[in-house]
Order: C-alpha cells, then sequence, then structure tokens
C-alpha cells in the first residue's frame, strides 16, 4: 500500500467533505471558526486567533470586529496584561454557533441516511475511531 497515495486521497476527500458541509452555514467561515476556538478554548486574544486559524492578524480582527457588532463575542481585558483584549463568546455567539453547527449535522445526517446502507453507515461509524487517532498523532493530543 502506498501510504502517501493514501494520505493524498484522503485530504482531498476530507476536504471536500468539509467544503460540501459548509455550503449550509449562515455566516463567513472566519467567523463561524473564530465561534468555535472560542467555544472550545475559552477567552482568546486576536492574536491567539489568528494564529489558530493561520491568517493574519488584520483579518482576524476584522472577524472579531464584526462578531462583536453582532453581539456575538465581548471583550474585556487581559488580567496579565492590560494592553490585550480577552475575547469571549457571549450567550448569542453560542446559541448561533450551535445553530451553525446544527444546520452542518443536519445537512451531513441526511446525506448519510440517503446515500449508506447499514452496514455501510457500521462502517462510517467504526472508521471516525481511526480518523480521530490520525488527528491525535498530527495535533500531538
Amino acid at each position: 500500500m502506498d501510504e502517501d497515495a493514501l494520505a493524498e486521497d484522503l485530504r482531498r476527500e476530507v476536504g471536500e467533505l468539509v467544503r460540501a458541509v459548509r455550503t449550509v452555514d449562515t455566516m463567513p467561515t472566519g467567523e463561524a471558526a473564530i465561534l468555535g476556538f472560542l467555544d472550545r478554548r475559552g477567552p482568546l486574544t486576536t492574536a491567539d486567533l489568528a494564529r489558530l486559524r493561520g491568517v493574519t492578524h488584520q483579518s482576524a480582527a476584522k472577524s472579531v470586529k464584526a462578531l462583536s457588532g453582532d453581539g456575538l463575542v465581548r471583550a474585556e481585558p487581559h488580567h496579565d496584561d492590560g494592553r490585550k483584549l480577552l475575547l469571549h463568546l457571549t450567550e448569542a455567539g453560542r446559541s448561533r454557533l450551535r445553530r451553525e453547527r446544527a444546520l452542518r449535522a443536519g445537512a451531513l445526517g441526511a446525506a448519510i441516511r440517503e446515500t449508506f446502507d447499514p452496514d455501510e453507515k457500521q462502517l462510517l461509524s467504526e472508521s471516525l475511531t481511526l480518523l480521530s487517532r490520525l488527528t491525535a498523532r498530527l495535533t500531538g493530543h
């Protein structure tokens, strides 16, 4: 087995799947990503978010400004460095993120129901463990 060819096929298919699921999003991908990071990791600075997203500080700041304007995140002074602001997910932001995730899960769930027979659904379920192990290896978690 050629692991490099398998890796490329996996990368391509997972990327296509992610892009297909995102077609139901009702907000820009960058903004949804920021809400997700704040939900999973807790309060972060704009610089933290830029690093996590792999974008410029300016790009992250633009998304943060939009989210703040919509009341989805709030900023407060950093407890260790008063020059920085810590961004927090508001209850409205958490609710919006839940709706986005539900839309994605609903679209993916419908596709699974319409595409796979019971044996294939079981195989897909079992493959999640393998994907999780692969992710852990790549992220060091």
